[in-house]
């Protein structure tokens, strides 16, 4: 994901899962083909750390997304904000975080909420 409207679009009207090293926001697409590609993009704010850590941080980041745009339907927009501690976080813990928040977003919306 590269367009900033992308962006603005899934943090405003998805769905967020906040976990102490990232926050992710997903807005779900349709589930047909024509809808295109699920789509992921990145935050990695400068309190994160200096530019080399801020794009360790970020490539770790797409490494660990990579396995799991399978599980997004089609024309599903991803947003992974990395938090501060994301910076000295072990990549274990930046797996285990990514991966409870979107298990949490993908499950099905229970009733009364969003």
């Amino acid at each position: 994901m590269r367009r900033r409207d992308d962006f603005s679009l899934a943090v405003r009207r998805g769905r967020r899962a906040g976990r102490p090293n990232v926050v992710v926001h997903l807005l779900r697409g349709e589930d047909d083909e024509a809808a295109g590609p699920a789509l992921v993009g990145f935050i990695v704010a400068r309190n994160v750390g200096n530019a080399v850590t801020r794009n360790a941080v970020r490539r770790r980041l797409r490494h660990l997304a990579r396995g799991h745009v399978d599980r997004l339907a089609p024309g599903s927009l991803l947003v992974v904000r990395a938090n501060p501690r994301a910076g000295e976080a072990r990549p274990d813990d930046l797996a285990a975080d990514l991966e409870s928040a979107l298990d949490r977003l993908l499950r099905p919306a229970s009733k009364g909420r969003r």
